[in-house]
């Protein structure tokens, strides 16, 4: 019996010793592999950046300014790009020193490098204003009823102050405000999107600026903005800001992108040059 069991212990030792010489796979051997084939698909296959699409502004990506209850400045004002109002008239464009066209198709001003438009002009413009301004309204709900967002109240109490963003859906219930510099790091992709969707107002403090890197481009970035939106004094942003109300522009501040406003715009001394996408396929023409 004992002879047996020692022939036994013999045999299953030779076979240990003989599967591993051959490199059959130990239990240890097997977890070693199975770790280290994740390891490899991981490397072989990482997460692809996320970017939402486009949010497409159609002919009210032709605009610099629009708004549908007027825009007003004072002091040495500086807009590149056409502006536009509807369905108010012209009486609701104040302090840009109006020279009404030959035509009385459009305006021009010493202020503003193109065109002028208001509802109360001759044919074409009435109809042309109307298309731009529900494509500018179709564009907030497209912004706005985008599903599953990357990031939701990022910051603290809605202050993103400092903070970088990647590329992706953004997503606050409060007001949001940043009082020295917001960044917006596209990752080397210059076609990278970003859409903001803020159920409240926003606020930029006084000298705040907004920082493009990597490939990221004003005319990729959109707020979409339930309340009003305050730029600070002497401040800068980068975007298109899509507000359900007004937009307001402190003295100094200034804007690459473009004022989409629903209700209106005012400005003391700012610069605004325009870098939305006006869209050629459905008859948006720049100028």
């Amino acid at each position: 019996m004992i002879f047996t069991k020692m022939n036994q212990t013999l045999v299953a030792t030779a076979l240990l010793v003989t599967s591993m010489m051959l490199g059959a796979p130990t239990a240890e051997g097997l977890l070693q592999e199975k770790q280290g084939n994740l390891r490899r698909q991981l490397d072989a296959d990482p997460s692809p950046n996320s970017s939402p699409s486009r949010v497409e502004l159609l002919t009210a990506g032709k605009f610099a300014i629009l708004s549908k209850t007027g825009v007003s400045t004072v002091g040495t004002t500086s807009v590149t790009g056409v502006m536009g109002t509807s369905p108010i008239a012209a009486t609701a464009l104040t302090g840009f020193g109006l020279i009404a066209d030959s035509s009385n198709t459009f305006s021009t001003s010493s202020l503003v490098s193109g065109s002028i438009y208001a509802a109360d002009y001759a044919p074409p413009t009435p109809n042309m204003l109307t298309v731009a301004v529900l494509d500018m309204q179709a564009a907030y709900v497209d912004a706005a009823g985008r599903k599953d967002p990357d990031h939701t109240e990022l910051g603290s109490a809605g202050s993103i102050e400092g903070l970088t963003l990647e590329p992706g859906l953004y997503k606050w219930s409060t007001d949001v405000g940043f009082t020295s510099s917001l960044t917006f790091n596209g990752k080397g992709d210059d076609t990278a999107i970003w859409i903001l969707q803020i159920d409240g107002d926003v606020k930029v403090g006084s000298g705040a600026e907004v920082i493009l890197r990597n490939g990221a481009k004003a005319e990729n970035i959109f707020w979409q903005i339930a309340g009003s939106t305050e730029i600070g004094t002497y401040s800068r942003v980068e975007g298109i800001f899509m507000c359900n109300t007004k937009i307001m522009f402190k003295t100094g501040s200034s804007m690459n992108g473009a004022a989409l406003a629903q209700t209106a715009v005012t400005m003391e001394a700012t610069t605004i040059v325009k870098k939305s996408v006006c869209d050629a396929t459905v008859g948006c023409i720049e100028g």
